[in-house]
């Protein structure tokens, strides 16, 4: 647990922002890749939350992406999402299903036998 603690508050720092490092790709809940967040820390952090909007329509400026989220709520409502990036890293100290590993993993396309 300690090391968890250290290694997280040395990685990252104590600031709330550092929570978006994992908030947006670690798997918090099983079967959606990324997450967003849509707390008050967006309005300081040019809407770095808005991590799913972003990912589905990356050419849109970070300033209109809330307004991607009003437009198409039945795209984003369903999702989970966080409201507070502390309690992202809480649990990613805390949890015991949710660590380093805790991220989507892809085959390599180079490792891949192609079948003929």
């Amino acid at each position: 647990l300690a090391f968890n603690v250290a290694g997280t508050l040395l990685g990252m720092g104590l600031h709330p922002c550092a929570g978006h490092f994992i908030s947006e790709h670690y798997t918090f809940k099983e079967g959606q890749e990324t997450y967003s967040y849509y707390g008050w820390l967006n309005l300081v952090a040019f809407n770095v939350g808005y991590h799913n909007e972003h990912h589905d329509f990356p050419r849109i400026p970070g300033f209109k992406l809330p307004l991607v989220r009003k437009i198409a709520p039945e795209f984003y409502d369903p999702l989970h999402s966080y409201d507070s990036w502390s309690g992202v890293i809480y649990d990613y100290i805390f949890r015991i299903d949710i660590g380093p590993c805790s991220r989507v993993r892809r085959p390599n396309k180079s490792n891949v036998s192609k079948e003929e």
